[in-house]
């Protein structure tokens, strides 16, 4: 492994912020962040693991985004621009749903009351409130400038995707996109705004997670949305039609969660254009999520060895062809300009012995799922007793269900297995799970919150290939007492925090 710290025992839990408490609809990086990151440290955890904290697209997916840069608008808290007194506190008086996101009434909502802080800094902003702003917006305009100007126009002429905008503003004419920043200037200083806010919450939650000894470990989504600032600005580095559509999209074939496989519809790479580039925008995209997070899990690794290729015009994916992806050396440029990387290889799925090659050429540590380890016998790659200690342990990840949940529809011949292979005997199953996690020599160990409190099916977050996911969100009241003591004796005597931490 990359860095010194992850060749340490250490665990964690899975939790992305949106499904934080909160009282504004959805959860942000407002006081309950705080409050969980003392809490991970109460229960002896010494890692964070979020989904991509970008823009959420299509399906409210966190994985479908309109930037592989930006942030998350939703997750700018509302209170510290209260506190700055650019936003009325009574303005947010509204009754929400503490337990389920409803994004289409939260979405407008939350941009609107965004929408009347920036008026409030125009308004009353200091003269150092305005040079810190210039100044961070500058430092960033190498993607900055693309994507406050995309939200611009996408503003204006949704819900038009961008090819169907006018010609001249979706191919990029450099007369037109002049004139366009000049009529849309406030707006572009607008989605600046909201940025530069995101950056500073998320930085100041990054700076008390390290003073509790948490660190964060993010998600870089393979692929990007074809409605995104990076596919508008550089059409030249995907397959696209002359027009800007996509000739070919990607997914997976049929597997495990799927029959008809997964059609995601984000446009595919073109890897030799990047390649005569130096994977310039794959260094850019790196270095950010670094900057967000201090390790980062790159979804879908397989993809850079082959990925699946769907037509367009296909409406599953089960018609399609494997292509090969840029191999190593898209690793070797990215070592090149950014030294040791501290990533996280998604490894699931249909996995090849070159996969294999690669990710042990990198050094990355791959990712092992104990939902999947009793479905056949002993040599099963993801039960414990077959882990290297390079490897990151899951109970489930966001497309699985909770070990709960997973209990109660898993068939008979996974249930005897596990039932023997944990020892069962009264315990809870999601207690025994994440101690075959925590006590397995996989060098970090993850559990998702819901799989640590025990709960149902209810309280997934993602079913694949279907709608109306990511909105789960947890109570405090869920979280009893005893929850964390017995996760932090657990961690201890597994090694993956100070044995002092253990209660007899």
């Amino acid at each position: 492994m990359a860095d010194s710290w992850m060749a340490q025992r250490a665990a964690g839990v899975v939790l992305h912020p949106t499904c934080l408490p909160g009282p504004h609809g959805v959860g942000d990086f407002g006081t309950n962040a705080y409050f969980f990151i003392d809490w991970l440290h109460t229960a002896g955890q010494t890692l964070w693991q979020t989904l991509p904290l970008g823009p959420v697209g299509p399906g409210d997916s966190p994985y479908m985004g309109s930037s592989a840069f930006a942030g998350n608008p939703l997750l700018v808290a509302l209170e510290p621009l209260v506190q700055r007194g650019w936003l009325a506190a009574q303005s947010l008086q509204q009754p929400w749903d503490e337990q389920r996101i409803d994004f289409e009434a939260v979405t407008p909502w939350r941009l609107q009351k965004l929408r009347e802080a920036f008026h409030g800094f125009e308004l009353h902003a200091s003269t150092q409130d305005r040079s810190e702003f210039a100044a961070w917006a500058l430092s960033q305009q190498a993607w900055l400038e693309d994507y406050a100007l995309f939200m611009a126009l996408d503003q204006a002429h949704s819900p038009a995707l961008w090819p169907e905008w006018p010609p001249e503003l979706a191919l990029r004419d450099a007369a037109a996109l002049v004139k366009a920043r000049d009529s849309h200037a406030h707006e572009i200083d607008f989605w600046c705004f909201v940025q530069w806010q995101f950056e500073l919450q998320w930085q100041a939650i990054k700076s008390y997670a390290h003073s509790k000894g948490v660190r964060l470990v993010g998600d870089l989504p393979i692929f990007v949305a074809h409605h995104s600032a990076d596919c508008w600005a550089r059409p030249d580095l995907y397959e696209l039609d002359g027009s800007g559509h996509p000739q070919v999209v990607a997914g997976v074939p049929p597997d495990f969660f799927s029959d008809t496989g997964q059609r995601w519809g984000n446009p595919l790479y073109n890897w030799d254009a990047m390649a005569r580039d130096g994977y310039r925008w794959w260094i850019e995209r790196v270095r950010r999520q670094l900057h967000l997070a201090d390790v980062v899990r790159i979804d879908h690794f397989r993809g850079f060895v082959d990925y699946w290729e769907i037509p367009a015009s296909e409406p599953n994916a089960v018609r399609g062809r494997w292509q090969p992806g840029p191999g190593e050396a898209l690793f070797k440029a990215l070592a090149l300009a950014l030294g040791d990387l501290p990533i996280i290889a998604e490894d699931l799925g249909i996995i090849t012995l070159e996969v294999s090659v690669l990710r042990e050429r990198t050094g990355f540590p791959g990712m092992r799922v104990l939902q999947f380890a009793f479905s056949g016998d002993a040599g099963n790659a993801f039960l414990p007793h077959n882990f290297e200690p390079g490897t990151v342990v899951y109970t489930g990840t966001h497309d699985n269900d909770t070990v709960p949940g997973w209990w109660a529809s898993c068939s008979a011949h996974e249930r005897a297995f596990a039932t023997q292979y944990l020892g069962l005997n009264g315990e809870d199953v999601h207690w025994a799970m994440v101690r075959a996690a925590s006590f397995s020599v996989a060098r970090l160990s993850l559990c998702q919150l819901q799989d640590v409190l025990g709960l149902g099916s209810a309280h997934r977050m993602n079913t694949p290939g279907t709608m109306g996911c990511w909105s789960w969100r947890f109570t405090w009241d869920q979280v009893t007492p005893d929850v964390a003591q017995r996760l932090a004796n657990i961690t201890a005597a597994s090694g993956r925090v100070g044995f002092d931490r253990l209660k007899i």
